[in-house]
């Protein structure tokens, strides 16, 4: 993946150096803790449909590629990035 943010970053960096055969296997309540709690984050996702100008699309496949995206994702991504303040113009691309 060629784009990481900060946090990401940290992270990657740690478990390249973590064994995880050190990491002791979660209790059973505590597994199903995590199952409902994923379980309630995908069902908080909706599906969207858009109509888009095929060459804006053909830009953004491009540019999703060269951050080592698929699509969506980065579509997904920078409408989070816009919604919550985070969104930060570094460079244009055409």
């Amino acid at each position: 993946m060629k784009y990481l943010d900060k946090e990401e970053k940290d992270l990657n960096d740690a478990l390249k150096v973590m064994d995880i055969k050190d990491i002791p296997k979660p209790s059973k309540s505590f597994q199903k803790i995590i199952k409902k709690s994923a379980g309630d984050f995908i069902a908080k996702e909706t599906k969207m449909n858009i109509r888009i100008n095929s060459h804006e699309l053909a830009a953004i496949k491009s540019i999703a590629e060269s951050e080592g995206l698929k699509y969506q994702t980065f579509i997904k991504m920078v409408l989070h990035k816009y919604v919550t303040g985070q969104l930060i113009e570094k460079k244009k691309y055409k």
